[in-house]
């Protein structure tokens, strides 16, 4: 079984020219729903007539963009997958993992005529990787998502983070609320003081007394890369991180790709002991500010407390929960039915 801490250590816009089939299909085999026809056509003719230096000209990219961040210092990938006029804008966790083990998101939000748009954060993946540790700060982050929306042409969009990514969500919702439709909040409370509380309890449920005093003493004397600490991570991954056996591809795949140095600096060497840049973030007293339609998600066995997630959405003033019965941390992958029967419930009826 992989552990998060064994995977970490390892000019001219692009003419998408759209021509749909009977089934919907477009000739770059992403879906394009045919009530929907007409609007993509004239979304088409707009973006072949906006170079901006990045990507390749008059070629079909499969939905891939690269856009600029950092007032154009540097780029980060994007990829849009479908047409449709709701529009989703998905930020991945981490921090310094990848979009991929949202893929699962493919097989249900495009057949929905769902539009949906990956990006790797700076620093991850596919978009570039500088060295200069001052760019892994939360409120870098956030205004990178806004250059993001800029990029991409996105208003009155629905904004999805999961687990850091969420972090990011509530932010940029407090600061940009105004570009937003709606808001989707999966995997994360309000304070990593909530959650360092839900992980102490989870563990001292899921592991032996021995097991217990195990861990804690290694973490006291920062022995994070103990064959020992990372068997018993290993127990408690598989508990409340993804609880499938085997982990699905493009989630290993996304902790093969992943940044250590980010994770580290911005969270510390493990999730039971948070030491980096966002130890003291809370947003418990901020949530009545976010006004957009919003839902909460979590799950029975997630790092996140369902409590939590239920109290979230009671202290916005139009916001809901849901709690997927048999999921932890990865709800999307082991309680996938439920999961995105829920999101896709909340997706229509905006």
């Amino acid at each position: 079984m992989m552990t998060r801490r064994d995977l970490l250590a390892i000019g001219v816009f692009s003419a998408i020219t759209s021509v749909t089939d009977s089934d919907g299909m477009t000739v770059d085999g992403e879906f394009t729903p045919n009530d929907n026809t007409a609007s993509h056509a004239a979304n088409t003719i707009a973006e072949t007539t906006r170079p901006d230096g990045l990507n390749p000209a008059n070629l079909r990219t499969a939905g891939i963009r690269m856009v600029p961040v950092v007032d154009g210092k540097y780029k980060v990938w994007t990829k849009r997958i479908g047409r449709g006029p709701i529009k989703v804008l998905l930020l991945h966790g981490g921090s310094g993992f990848s979009h991929e083990y949202l893929e699962a998101m493919e097989s249900f939000l495009p057949q929905a005529g769902i539009e949906m748009h990956y990006y790797d954060q700076l620093g991850c993946n596919n978009s570039d990787q500088p060295t200069d540790s001052s760019l892994w700060t939360l409120s870098r982050y956030v205004e990178e998502v806004e250059e993001v929306r800029r990029g991409l042409g996105l208003e009155n969009f629905v904004l999805y983070g999961h687990s850091w990514g969420a972090m990011m969500a509530i932010d940029y919702a407090l600061k940009y609320q105004q570009h937003l439709h709606s808001l989707v909040i999966s995997n994360m409370a309000a304070s990593i003081r909530a959650f360092e509380m839900r992980t102490a309890a989870l563990r001292r449920q899921l592991l032996s007394s021995t097991d217990l005093r195990t861990m804690l003493s290694l973490e006291a004397a920062s022995r994070y890369d103990d064959s020992e600490y990372q068997r018993i991570l290993a127990l408690l991954h598989s508990n409340m991180l993804c609880r499938t056996d085997p982990w699905p591809e493009p989630f290993t795949r996304s902790l093969r790709h992943a940044n250590q140095s980010i994770y580290t600096q911005m969270f510390g060497h493990s999730e039971f002991v948070v030491t980096g840049n966002q130890k003291d973030w809370d947003r418990w007293g901020e949530l009545h500010r976010i006004k957009v339609k919003t839902l909460t998600i979590g799950a029975r066995w997630d790092e996140m407390d369902p409590e939590d997630m239920k109290k979230m959405a009671l202290l916005m003033p139009d916001g809901r929960s849901v709690i997927c019965p048999n999921g932890s941390h990865l709800c999307m992958w082991d309680d996938q039915a439920f999961y995105f029967e829920h999101l896709l419930e909340f997706l229509r009826s905006i």
